[in-house]
């Protein structure tokens, strides 16, 4: 990179909470934060938002009459933007690109207009508007009253750091002097559920009962991916400041060729060239952890971990996720990395995992995120102080 790129403020919403004091004290806790609910006529864990952010969203929505046809996703998304800008001092009257994206988008308003149009043989007047993934950052530009670009998009669950990675590129050119991106994420619906659960990869809740999610865990024998809700917001700013929470000094990304609909090749050959491509101004041995994409799946987490073998070969940083913890948010999950690489860069602490037991780093200087999504889009970024 030829400037770094400055995290000016970060923002979110997840099973750990909003506020940085109660999500780091979370991260310490050894006890993951899902919980098993009902979807129809069956059961399965979830990372759920805690009832009072559930509240907080609710009165939002009800804050505006034209907030109350709107999805979760894109309350989510306006909720941690609001929170976001007024953290970066970004006001209505300072122009910024908006750039949020989500894997699902309408996932819950979209089954509710189908079901209806199944029964009535017509569809309702705003169920095309509410559900196109478009309006997610145009909603949040309205609501924040910036006149900037806005993108929305969807990449499946490297959304967020594709986002990233559009503000880093807008901002690198010259085409913006602030950016905010994000991912937003609100998949906990009957349906969605039902999805995962037909792919077989979702956790078991009868037998996976201690952890349901096993991420990182090379001696699990099923998979045990659990679905998590929740948005991420962060501002930021073309070269490096002083007052920032991080500093952005490498990215990488790449795209493989599909061996299966659902699926990595065994080494993950995108995650290798995404991580490369992040670390070629740095060696290998000075990155000090990698947070890891790993869903919990057998195939995906053994392919992200043969990939990171391949790439630092004998020295191994310290490997760790939040997927355990919160599940995954799909295409949010990405900006969740990053806020766990910001917090122990802030406060010089690795958060391990239950499954693996390993040295933690004697200090933490740089941290590597990774995403990656079906159809085998990989993302990487490297965070330092």
């Amino acid at each position: 990179m030829q400037q770094p790129i400055s995290i000016l403020a970060f923002s979110s919403i997840s099973p750990l909470g909003e506020n940085e004091k109660d999500i780091w004290e979370s991260y310490l806790k050894p006890e993951h934060a899902l919980s098993l609910r009902t979807f129809s006529k069956s059961k399965a864990y979830c990372g759920a938002l805690p009832v009072e952010i559930e509240k907080e969203i609710e009165a939002l929505r009800l804050s505006d009459l034209k907030y109350k046809s709107l999805d979760k996703s894109v309350l989510f998304a306006i909720y941690t933007a609001r929170k976001c800008a007024a953290k970066a001092g970004w006001s209505t009257e300072t122009e910024f690109g908006i750039n949020i994206g989500s894997s699902r988008g309408a996932t819950g308003l979209f089954e509710s207009y189908h079901k209806d149009f199944l029964k009535r043989d017509k569809a309702k007047t705003l169920s095309s508007p509410t559900t196109t993934l478009g309006n997610i950052s145009s909603w949040v530009a309205h609501d924040l009253g910036s006149t900037g670009p806005e993108i929305s998009h969807s990449v499946t669950c490297s959304t967020a750091l594709h986002a990233l990675l559009n503000g880093i590129a807008w901002l690198s050119g010259g085409l913006s002097d602030k950016f905010m991106v994000g991912g937003t994420e609100a998949p906990l619906t009957a349906f969605t559920v039902a999805q995962m659960k037909a792919l077989k990869i979702y956790s078991n809740h009868e037998t996976e009962t201690q952890f349901p999610c096993r991420s990182l865990d090379e001696t699990k024998t099923k998979n045990t991916m659990v679905l998590g809700e929740g948005a991420a917001m962060t501002a930021l700013k073309l070269g490096k400041s002083k007052n920032a929470l991080a500093h952005i000094i490498g990215f990488g990304y790449a795209t493989e060729l599909l061996e299966h609909n659902a699926s990595l090749s065994a080494n993950a050959n995108c995650l290798q060239k995404s991580m490369k491509m992040a670390i070629k101004a740095i060696s290998p041995d000075d990155v000090d952890v990698i947070i890891t994409h790993t869903p919990g799946t057998k195939k995906g987490d053994q392919s992200e971990i043969n990939a990171i073998h391949s790439v630092f070969c004998n020295k191994i940083p310290a490997l760790t996720t939040n997927k355990w913890k919160i599940g995954h948010s799909l295409g949010a999950s990405g900006l969740f990395n990053i806020e766990m690489a910001m917090l122990m860069l802030k406060n010089q602490d690795f958060i391990n995992t239950p499954f693996i037991n390993q040295n933690p780093p004697a200090q933490i200087k740089t941290v590597l995120v990774n995403a990656v999504g079906f159809g085998g889009n990989a993302v990487s970024i490297l965070l330092s102080n």
